[in-house]
């Protein structure tokens, strides 16, 4: 392994990746995998935070589309990344890493209230940093909040692991002529219209120079890979 590309990062996890081969829920050997690859970046010395999506459990677009106003939606969406974060966290202490949930959302009774000197204590103490709750305001999304939360912390990447190897110019599975992009920045990014993320993130990100590598995690060591930049991958910047 040569010398980590970045010493702090926020890795965006979606929630839908955590269901495995299931329908919904959470799939516990695919959580503890990742609970693995997360652990090993903070053997390396990085500082490692991460959102997750709540789309396993609960999806607030799409109740909303049901009748319930898109801001009960959103928030019933934001209480399913909590859930998620809990079984991260509970995923990394049962393997001796340890971690701590910061919400957006007020429940003491559940985990500590998001603040950026909280987060910054326990990135230095060598904690893995779940950020729950989203931004905990309707109408954003769990990618927005990974690229806010980095923003806040002064994160060097935001690693957005997928399902696919980096961002294509189709649907790599319905397309097969699709391209993959080793590169593009934030503009081409928002102007392509390019799903794997969505358009406030991008912005944000491009006003704060923020490089998201969009990539895989598919595999064990992916994360680990996209450090050392060895990994498939395409990286939004500039």
């Amino acid at each position: 392994m040569g010398e980590p590309l970045y010493r702090r990062v926020v890795v965006k996890l979606s929630g839908e990746y955590l269901a495995g081969h299931q329908p919904f829920g959470i799939d516990q050997p695919t959580l503890d995998r990742v609970a693995g690859d997360l652990i090993e970046a903070v053997e390396r010395g990085i500082q490692v935070a991460v959102v997750v999506g709540g789309g396993n459990i609960f999806r607030g677009v799409d109740v909303s589309s049901r009748g319930v106003s898109r801001p009960t939606g959103d928030t019933m969406g934001m209480l399913a990344t909590v859930m998620n974060c809990l079984a991260l966290e509970s995923a990394l202490e049962r393997k001796g890493q340890s971690a701590r949930t910061l919400c957006a959302l007020a429940m003491p009774q559940v985990c500590e209230l998001f603040t950026r000197k909280a987060a910054l204590r326990y990135l230095a103490d060598g904690r893995i940093v779940l950020f729950a709750g989203g931004t905990g305001n309707p109408f954003f999304t769990t990618d927005t909040t990974a690229v806010l939360r980095a923003s806040e912390i002064g994160a060097q990447a935001v690693l957005k692991a997928t399902n696919v190897d980096g961002v294509y110019s189709a649907d790599p599975k319905v397309d097969k002529t699709a391209k993959r992009f080793e590169r593009l920045t934030h503009s081409q990014a928002i102007e392509g219209g390019y799903k794997v993320m969505d358009a406030t993130a991008f912005a944000l990100a491009r006003e704060n120079s923020l490089p998201i590598i969009v990539f895989s995690i598919a595999e064990s060591g992916s994360i680990g890979a996209i450090l050392d930049g060895t990994g498939n991958g395409t990286i939004v910047a500039g």
